[in-house]
């Protein structure tokens, strides 16, 4: 008798260990497919990222935006989060548009040579630029700069007061273009005496051998910023500022000789 009142005993432990058991697995279970279902962070390319933009400037333009899904749906190594660790990193290659985009995608070095590519509705104008004027080595494909120019002010009437103004060479800077997309660097330097050679062949002095070598840099503009700076780089003196994420640039910002003289009195 008493042995069987053991093992019904024994029998009776083991059935709600067996149930407590279950009871756990199940609620892990639904906990499991509540995570799988749930809502998570997923960066997806919503058009075309030119290879070496970074995740930063990416992000700016909104070539990569930020968007949630159900975390199964989440492909290996997708890219969820941005931040001071990754927000540097250069897309290594064109990452085509309307995909989730892995983090594997970005990296320190842009893979290979390509033919740059042009956004649709822009032109590619190149611009030959001193390596001051084009922020040192610190501009690469997909940095967006605002173009300055610098020129002689000239009124165009036959007046007495502006031919006395035009004899004063005056001198003015103003905003040309901003936000201006670079897709491409020469990776050679031109020096002063290539530049000066056609000039040269034409009877001119060559420019002095020391003047700083000029760079190629490549833009992508529409065509009526193509119209301004074609006539820029022609007519003008041009300069580049790298842009930050939150700078505003206003389109009618103006200098000259007068009007610094005039804010240093």
């Amino acid at each position: 008798m008493g042995k069987r009142i053991l093992a019904i005993a024994v029998a009776t432990v083991i059935a709600l260990i067996g149930a407590v058991l279950v009871l756990l697995y199940a609620n892990g279970a639904d906990k499991r497919a509540v995570a799988a279902a749930g809502p998570a962070t997923v960066y997806v390319s919503s058009a075309l990222i030119p290879a070496g933009t970074s995740v930063k400037e990416a992000l700016r333009l909104q070539l990569l935006t930020e968007t949630r899904t159900a975390a199964k749906a989440l492909p290996a190594g997708a890219l969820t989060s941005v931040t001071p660790d990754n927000e540097a990193l250069l897309a290594l290659t064109d990452i085509p548009p309307g995909q989730y985009v892995l983090g594997t995608a970005f990296g320190e070095t842009v893979v290979g040579e390509k033919a740059i590519q042009v956004p649709n509705g822009k032109l590619a104008v190149s611009v030959q630029l001193s390596d001051p004027a084009r922020v040192g080595n610190f501009v690469t494909p997909g940095s967006m700069l605002t173009i300055f120019a610098s020129y002689k002010l000239k009124q165009l009437d036959a007046s007495e007061e502006s031919k006395v103004f035009n004899e004063q060479d005056v001198q003015g800077t103003s905003v040309l273009l901003d936000n201006i997309q670079v897709i491409g660097m020469g990776n050679t330097a031109l020096q002063a005496g290539q530049q000066g050679a056609q000039n040269g062949a034409q009877g001119e002095e060559a420019a002095p051998a020391q003047q700083a070598p000029s760079f190629l840099v490549t833009l992508a503009v529409t065509p009526e910023q193509a119209t301004k700076l074609v006539h820029g780089v022609n007519q003008y003196v041009l300069y580049a500022g790298l842009r930050g994420a939150e700078v505003k640039v206003d389109p009618k910002l103006s200098v000259n000789d007068i009007t610094i003289a005039q804010a240093i009195q």
